[in-house]
């Protein structure tokens, strides 16, 4: 099941063009699992994208910054 899950989808960014809700992408500047370029491709194909790129964190930026988080994650949601 997780090699399924993980098989390359050469549409996939097409896909995301087709989800209308709003998304704030989260992701330290050096994730070591997960490329950043990863992130810039979801906030460059998801319409109604917001990216929070943290400088100076890496995998568990959402718990290295957790107030920086907060205070951007808040305001996202109440607007939305």
């Amino acid at each position: 099941a997780v090699l399924g899950w993980a098989k390359p989808n050469a549409d996939a960014l097409n896909q995301l063009k087709t989800i209308t809700q709003p998304a704030l992408v989260v992701e330290g500047r050096y994730d070591v699992l997960i490329p950043v370029v990863n992130s810039f491709n979801l906030y460059q194909h998801l319409p109604n994208a917001k990216l929070s790129l943290y400088p100076d964190a890496g995998h568990v930026s959402l718990f290295q910054y957790p107030e920086l988080f907060v205070n951007e994650a808040v305001p996202f949601l109440k607007d939305k």
